[in-house]
């Protein structure tokens, strides 16, 4: 038993010393000025599963990687001598106006991640003049982000083998005020998260001796979760037991109880039980966003879900030229995926988005360092959005064009 001990503690110490070498305890979110950074230190402040859990996509993660480096094919070309005096990057998206032209994705079980959870984004993206959205696998109810702030939300609904309660979630939105949905339809099945397989991220956990000591080496988050709220999927709880107040419950949720008989049917009778703007997301055809038209929905989300369901699809960005050709003058058309600097944003915008979405990039930053990490996050990126507008000679959003572009 002794010698057991002994060697704990000597791989205790171990850990300890690595995260020193690492600069863990000098670096800090004030520190972070990119998306690259705030991952660094999420890194460095989560238990490793948490953090692989955010990281990580499906399979061999070619999709995760090409969501980004999609943008690369791409050249911005900039206009000179241009009036900058005034700068305009409002957007309409979902009937709401924007003061910039992202906003923020729908990611479950935000608390997971730090103490302050789904709270923590919406008010950051409330006072940078944005939407946030909020999961139906959030750890923070839709009433409490309904009362939060004033600013605009939208809620993400999954279709459940229980349709009862996937209309109630509807209407409990409206009662909270929130002012978009959308409609998630590219997880019938959880997505293969080796990442997740390797670290125990499962129910129940699986924990290696590795990841176990990665959780001792971070008491302060592991003190603030055992200190807050309990943990739970707030707006399942109530309906089904199962899974809703585990650690790690997600994946056998999502096998377990989304509906994978659902058509577009199913999703034309959610638009009209909401009777509000109405988003799909995870269209990736020009097929399904024809589809989307069709049934009036408002806009469609291009999203392959961060590269976390099937590994070897196309990214959104690849997508985006096609489907805006396609169906961009009867629908609002929003790029999610892959997202980390404003010449992303920009890009996009002049291949004809509408906006964009972002999810790790401000999961990164929650896990850095709360609600204020989260807050210089959108922050930075915002001012790149406007630094590189300027920078092209675009006075507004709404010039940007395929004009302003260069194809490899």
């Amino acid at each position: 038993m002794r010698a057991c001990a002994q060697r704990a503690f000597l791989l205790c110490s171990m850990v300890f010393a690595e995260e020193s070498r690492s600069g863990r305890a000098g670096l800090r979110s004030n520190d972070c000025n990119n998306a690259a950074d705030f991952r660094e230190l999420a890194r460095r402040r989560l238990p490793a599963p948490l953090f692989h859990y955010i990281d990580g996509g499906a399979d061999d993660e070619i999709t995760l990687r090409r969501n980004t480096s999609a943008f690369d094919k791409v050249r911005l070309i900039p206009d000179a001598l241009a009036d900058l005096s005034s700068l305009d990057l409002s957007v309409k998206v979902l009937g709401q106006r924007l003061e910039w032209p992202v906003f923020c994705s729908p990611t479950a079980m935000s608390r997971l991640f730090h103490h302050h959870g789904e709270a923590a984004v919406c008010r950051a993206a409330h006072r940078h003049g944005t939407m946030y959205s909020l999961s139906t696998l959030a750890t923070t109810s839709i009433e409490e982000i309904g009362a939060l702030t004033p600013g605009p939300k939208c809620y993400q609904l999954y279709i459940h083998k229980d349709r009862a309660m996937s209309w109630d979630f509807i209407d409990r939105c409206k009662e909270a005020g929130f002012s978009a949905l959308c409609l998630t339809v590219d997880t019938l099945v959880a997505g293969n998260r080796e990442r997740d397989l390797r670290t125990g991220m499962v129910t129940p956990p699986r924990f290696t001796l590795a990841s176990m000591l990665s959780f001792f080496a971070h008491p302060h988050w592991s003190l603030n979760y055992l200190a807050g709220k309990k943990f739970e999927l707030a707006n399942v709880a109530g309906h089904i037991d199962a899974g809703t107040s585990k650690l790690i419950s997600v994946i056998d949720y999502i096998n377990s109880q989304f509906d994978r008989s659902i058509t577009w049917k199913d999703a034309e009778q959610a638009i009209s039980r909401w009777a509000g703007p109405f988003a799909i997301k995870g269209v990736m055809s020009v097929d399904d966003a024809r589809r989307a038209a069709d049934i009036g929905a408002s806009a469609i989300m291009i999203s392959n879900h961060g590269g976390r369901q099937l590994d070897g699809s196309t990214a959104p960005f690849d997508q985006l030229g096609p489907i805006v050709d396609a169906v961009g003058d009867r629908i609002e058309v929003i790029l999610d995926g892959g997202v980390r600097r404003g010449s992303h944003v920009l890009k996009a915008l002049a291949m004809g988005a509408r906006a964009c979405m972002i999810g790790r990039g401000y999961l990164y930053a929650l896990a850095a360092g709360g609600e204020p990490a989260v807050d210089r996050a959108l922050g930075k990126l915002r001012a790149e959005v406007e630094r590189d507008m300027i920078l092209m000679g675009c006075d507004s959003a709404k010039r940007l064009n395929r004009s302003r572009l260069h194809f490899d």
